[in-house]
């Protein structure tokens, strides 16, 4: 008798999963009670690339969305080098001595060759992560824009419901649409370091319009005057960008994490910002904005995969894509086709 190998791998990858408590069911009333442990699992579902999986994933985030959206979400971004992980590392530990719960969804690059993550903030933040109050996740960038995980914003809704209420994301930091970032927190935090010369300007614009607070970073050792001039130059170009809509003005101070100097100004900005924005409604209307954005983004995903698992489609997008490269179609009748072969192969099934 011969094994259909297909059916045996889908039934195989199943069987392991449940045998792993990888299930909704299982896994939920665990991780609502702050098991690590089974946060990690959960975790590890939503960002399985296994399709089977996905249905016990969305079962998961559709228990836990009762019980999110009742942390601080903030974004942590800055070159590489100025000092995000110790930033974490240092505000970390004097938040959860207040008696706060802290997620660190540490966003690293990933290897063009194996996919793995090359960086590893949990060796970067070694005190803070032997906290039992913190839960620190790297996670690998993968292919998706801006060195943001695919699957982050699920992670947030995780870590919420299992009682963390102040969510760190540290992205990578390399410049590249950081926009990716600032469309799922509350607060966008950007460390920045003082001389560091005009070949930052281009994306150093870009991210600064989108920055809640800016922080000059290692005011230390003899940087203290070099901190304070950066300071004056980035508040001078502060008031030349646009207001928020939110009504927040952006503020910007020097610290140093190693030395625990001037910590006190992010975390009053933050409950500032939090009880500004709450009281007058624009929090909860940006994350309700934020969650049709991901709706969006989240469809288009669905139907990418859906036209990738489709022969019929599939052969047609690459013979299509041959005659636009070859010159034989132009792009936009290629796309309309593609369009009416999709809606055709939606119709007969």
């Amino acid at each position: 008798m011969s094994i259909n190998l297909e059916k045996y791998n889908e039934w195989a990858s199943n069987r392991k999963a449940y045998s792993e408590g990888l299930t909704a069911v299982q896994l939920f009333p665990k991780l609502k009670m702050g098991d690590r442990g089974a946060l990690a699992s959960a975790i590890t579902l939503i960002e399985s690339s296994n399709p089977s999986h996905r249905t016990e994933a969305n079962a998961l985030i559709n228990l836990c969305l009762p019980y999110s959206g009742n942390s601080w979400r903030i974004g942590i971004t800055g070159v590489p080098g100025v000092g995000k992980s110790t930033f974490i590392e240092a505000i970390g530990q004097v938040l959860v001595n207040q008696g706060n719960r802290i997620a660190v969804m540490a966003i690293d690059p990933s290897s063009s060759i194996s996919g793995g993550s090359i960086l590893g903030d949990k060796t970067r933040m070694e005190s803070l992560s032997m906290r039992e109050e913190v839960f620190i996740r790297p996670t690998a960038t993968g292919k998706t824009l801006g060195g943001v995980a695919q699957h982050t914003r699920e992670t947030i809704i995780l870590c919420e419901a299992a009682g963390y209420n102040i969510i760190f994301i540290e992205t990578v930091g390399v410049g590249q649409s950081e926009t990716v970032v600032h469309s799922m927190v509350d607060f966008f935090l950007l460390l920045m370091l003082s001389g560091a010369g005009d070949e930052l300007q281009g994306i150093k614009r870009g991210i600064m319009e989108m920055a809640d607070g800016i922080l000059i970073t290692k005011a230390d050792q003899g940087n203290e005057q070099a901190a304070i001039h950066a300071k004056r130059t980035y508040q001078n170009a502060l008031h030349l960008f646009t207001a928020k809509d939110s009504g927040w003005i952006p503020k910007i101070e020097c610290i140093s994490s190693i030395e625990k100097i001037a910590l006190n100004h992010p975390l009053n900005w933050w409950k500032s910002f939090f009880n500004e924005c709450t009281s007058s409604g624009y929090l909860n209307h940006k994350r309700k904005a934020q969650d049709i954005q991901f709706f969006e983004e989240s469809f288009q995903q669905q139907l990418s995969l859906f036209m990738a698992n489709n022969e019929q489609i599939n052969n047609g997008y690459k013979d299509l894509q041959s005659q636009v490269f070859n010159g034989n179609c132009s792009p936009y009748e290629a796309a309309d086709k593609l369009l009416k072969l999709f809606t055709s192969a939606h119709e007969n099934l």
